[in-house]
């Protein structure tokens, strides 16, 4: 079983200069904030999924990829070695997502992570794949609010008429969670939806995507899906405070916590990121094999010694 962590550095120069070309804007700091959390979503993979055999970091350039990744445990997959050169800058997850399949040395079975999401608690294989099934929690929904429901009901949709099923105002909607995918049959819908997907492909979001979820539904109405959630937390920095915040990665109350951020003053945000880093090193104080085992304190996106977490800002790999 593999894992792919999908991540942005919108600190990065050159991702910026390609953003504020493409999306006629500039880049909203305060949306593309670093966290320094992403060494800790690899210490969770190795100290709570030790079963995980390859795990592929997809960025859209070289620049993105942190000093302190061992590229000797970590694949590294730019865009450009999976998806289509003609959709290509991408600024849109819904892209990046449906063209996983195409990775190189990529293995049957594979979890897809954002970068907010975190193995906290214990995690077996059995809660993702079971007997040649993915594993995941599929509820009914009525109301689209927003733009990524709306893709999830137009996946969901056009998986039903693709398979003969009645029209419904209702879809399905996987969990946010990590997502279980076997890569096969994302091969396999992939082809038999090719001019459909590449007719709702974007730059940047838009209303007429398609998103990951078209494979989940595909799955679910061919009886491929066992619908069981997977234990995951979901925790949003508009309804706890930097003091409570560490809990839910200390005392967690399933395998993985997803932490949502929201748009909150420069002085929450370091009160927020300090007492999160604090509870992710006494959580997983021990580097991974996917970190060099030998580096000081890189700089403000990626930090783990005291000096971040108290505000000091400096650091280099050695």
């Amino acid at each position: 079983m593999d894992i792919i962590i999908a991540y942005v550095d919108g600190q990065d120069p050159v991702w910026q200069k390609d953003y504020e070309k493409y999306m006629n804007a500039p880049v909203l700091a305060k949306r593309f904030r670093d966290w320094g959390t992403l060494p800790y979503l690899f210490r969770g993979i190795q100290y709570r999924m030790p079963f995980i055999e390859n795990v592929f970091l997809v960025v859209s350039h070289e620049s993105q990829v942190p000093e302190w990744v061992d590229r000797d445990n970590v694949k590294v997959v730019l865009h450009k070695d999976y998806i289509p050169q003609e959709y290509l800058p991408t600024f849109n997850s819904t892209t990046i997502s449906l063209f996983l399949h195409r990775i190189p040395g990529l293995g049957e079975q594979y979890l897809y992570f954002n970068d907010d999401i975190f193995p906290v608690g214990e995690c077996r294989p059995e809660d993702y794949f079971r007997n040649g099934k993915v594993v995941i929690g599929m509820s009914t929904h009525l109301f689209v609010t927003g733009m990524y429901k709306n893709h999830v009901k137009r996946s969901n949709q056009l998986a039903r008429k693709a398979l003969g099923k009645c029209p419904t105002p209702f879809f399905r909607r996987p969990q946010h969670s990590c997502i279980p995918m076997l890569k096969s049959e994302c091969e396999r819908i992939f082809q038999e939806q090719k001019t459909e997907i590449e007719n709702s492909i974007s730059r940047v979001r838009s209303n007429d995507n398609y998103n990951m979820s078209l494979y989940m539904s595909y799955l679910y109405y061919q009886g491929k899906v066992v619908n069981r959630r997977i234990s995951c937390k979901h925790v949003s920095m508009a309804t706890v405070t930097p003091s409570s915040i560490g809990s839910y990665v200390l005392a967690p109350s399933g395998s993985f916590v997803c932490i949502n951020d929201v748009n909150m003053t420069e002085e929450k945000y370091m009160e927020f990121r300090k007492a999160l880093l604090d509870a992710f090193e006494e959580k997983f104080p021990h580097k991974s094999r996917f970190e060099k085992s030998h580096y000081e304190c890189l700089s403000q996106h990626i930090c783990h010694c005291s000096d971040i977490r108290s505000g000091e800002l400096h650091c280099k790999v050695r």
